[in-house]
């Protein structure tokens, strides 16, 4: 008997938009979420246990995946955007099922709020309100291979850049939001494509609007902004 996915729950992320999202969790430990579930799944009893591990891995779904036909090859941002690769041979978000796989931190359980069951957890790649198909503890016997081959990735794991994030923007944004903002702009978040010394860009991040600029490996905040302010 066929059986479809079922969303058990959403994360609710600092991320109303994908643009910004670090490219992989583990490299801004410091940005956190909360996994929700739906109210047929609120169930305290399916989470005995959960405590005895700190890590977990989240099946989700791409939700803003616009693209309705598949394509065998993709072109990563990392690369460029300019070199094919099967996209079996990616993390693309454009995939036959548009289904993410991410390995996050458990930071607080709780078992009885009025939402039900509600785990905060750290090193989040998502946008709000992904969809999380499934849970599953993370085994670091048996799912961590230090020694396997990494392809492509492994070449640009490690380009970030400096971030002169100035104090009077920084105290705009709470305080424990201020860590999680610089280490998902050091991952530089532009377009691969773009690269223009004078383009100022933007991320909602929280509650503000973070804008910035980007030459040669340094980004600078210019500006801060409340959501909903308007940019005299």
């Amino acid at each position: 008997m066929k059986q479809e996915l079922q969303i058990i729950g959403r994360i609710r992320t600092d991320f109303p938009t994908k643009f910004g999202l670090p490219r992989q969790g583990n490299f801004a430990e410091s940005l956190t979420g909360k996994i929700i579930m739906e109210p047929e799944y609120r169930k305290a009893a399916a989470f005995k246990g959960i405590e005895e591990y700190s890590h977990l891995w989240l099946l989700w779904g791409f939700s803003e995946v616009k693209r309705t036909k598949w394509v065998p090859t993709v072109k990563p941002p990392r690369l460029g955007g300019k070199i094919h690769k099967g996209v079996f041979a990616t993390r693309s978000p454009f995939r036959p099922n548009p289904v993410g796989l991410t390995c996050v931190r458990i930071e607080d359980i709780r078992l009885d709020t009025p939402e039900g069951p509600v785990l905060t957890v750290s090193g989040i790649d998502m946008m709000d309100g992904s969809p999380i198909y499934d849970i599953k503890p993370y085994l670091a016997y048996a799912d961590a291979y230090p020694n396997a081959r990494s392809g492509f990735g492994a070449k640009v794991k490690d380009h970030v850049l400096e971030v002169d994030f100035p104090e009077k923007w920084l105290q705009m944004l709470d305080e424990s939001k201020r860590d999680g903002a610089i280490e998902m702009l050091r991952q530089d978040p532009r377009p691969p494509y773009h690269n223009h010394a004078d383009q100022i860009y933007k991320i909602a991040f929280a509650d503000v609007d973070i804008h910035f600029t980007v030459e040669d490996d340094k980004l600078t905040v210019c500006r801060v902004l409340f959501l909903g302010e308007q940019q005299s």
